[in-house]
């Protein structure tokens, strides 16, 4: 009788941590924009921001009624009381220098000689026209809602609300006598974070170059409308900041689409728990750098605004990167007819 083969079968030998790590990288590569695997409930926290920002816009519109304050000497006529002021005091459509006073704008007298310092709060709402809400809001919702949905609706809410407040306090250094609103320092928060979670997971995405190309061009065209008057480019440049200091902070790992379990995949299970578990203790040093700076920055602006420091002193050419005068428009406020009694 022919001897018969025997053969050895072995169980499949655990593979190396680091090993399994760099596979489930490579195998879990995504396009940093890609959709269709989200679900749409995973984005009410920005949807929730936008609808405040609206209805802050609304409310400014409503107080301000051109319509009866100016003699309906106002752009856009049909729209009545919610009509905008003439285009040479107000070149993005919206309300009077004084109405953003009165709905908490930022301005160099009220903080400074009033201690109104609750306008910290208040200008974060406020937008200076209806083309600054659109290309805000717009670029709100095409950055934000994506980070939202791969980073998850408590962390994107975190960079959101403090890269909004840590703008406002930046502003309040560089204010001038004109209102200023802050509503683009959480959109370049936004745009900080997302550069921080692009280097953070630079091996996780295929189309890193696409998404630099897609924050870059959002950020210039904010912060050309910031040299618009009204729109604080201070409060973009310290909500950028913040947000890339809170990125390497918070976006450490993002939610990858779920892979199909394959055969034996109780052993892959374990394998992949332990790389999550991996990837949120990664770096730790990075991260407690960048919370330890941010912590030293916002105290910091903290108490350089309480202290009333007033940084045009030391910088005579900063005021240029608020407002660039022009025989359109003006950077400084005037007296106009339209203007609402504070």
């Amino acid at each position: 009788m022919a001897e018969q083969t025997q053969i050895e079968i072995k169980p499949p030998q655990p593979a190396h941590l680091s090993d399994a790590g760099d596979d489930q990288v490579l195998e879990q590569q995504v396009r940093f924009f890609k959709s269709g695997t989200r679900k749409r409930e995973d984005s009410w926290v920005i949807s929730l921001f936008v609808v405040l920002h609206i209805v802050a816009f609304a409310a400014t519109m409503f107080v301000n009624d051109c319509w009866q304050n100016s003699h309906r000497d106002c752009a856009i006529k049909v729209l009545g009381r919610l009509s905008f002021q003439p285009l040479w005091e107000n070149p993005l459509l919206g309300p009077s220098s004084s109405t953003l006073d009165e709905m908490g704008a930022l301005q160099q007298t009220f903080l400074a000689n009033h201690h109104q310092t609750w306008r910290l709060f208040t200008c974060l709402w406020l937008h200076a026209g209806a083309i600054h809400l659109i290309i805000n809001l717009s670029s709100v919702i095409f950055v934000g809602i994506h980070l939202e949905q791969e980073f998850g609706p408590l962390r994107i809410a975190m960079v959101y609300i403090l890269s909004a407040f840590f703008g406002s306090l930046v502003a309040a250094l560089f204010l001038q006598n004109s209102p200023a609103v802050g509503s683009s320092g959480a959109l370049f928060g936004l745009l900080g974070s997302m550069l921080s979670g692009l280097i953070c997971n630079w091996k996780v995405y295929t189309d890193k170059l696409a998404a630099l190309s897609a924050l870059l061009l959002v950020a210039m065209i904010n912060f050309a409308l910031g040299l618009l008057p009204y729109v604080d480019n201070f409060s973009s440049l310290g909500g950028f900041i913040s947000g890339v200091l809170l990125g390497f902070v918070l976006l450490f790992s993002p939610r990858l689409p779920r892979m199909t379990e394959k055969k034996g995949g109780f052993f892959d299970y374990g394998v992949k728990k332990s790389i999550r578990l991996k990837q949120k203790l990664d770096r730790p040093v990075l991260r407690s750098v960048s919370f330890v700076l941010f912590g030293l920055v916002l105290a910091g602006a903290i108490v350089a605004v309480l202290h009333g420091i007033d940084m045009n002193k030391y910088c005579s050419w900063c005021q240029y990167i608020n407002c660039v005068p022009s025989n359109r428009w003006s950077c400084n406020t005037k007296v106009t007819a339209c203007q609402v009694e504070l």
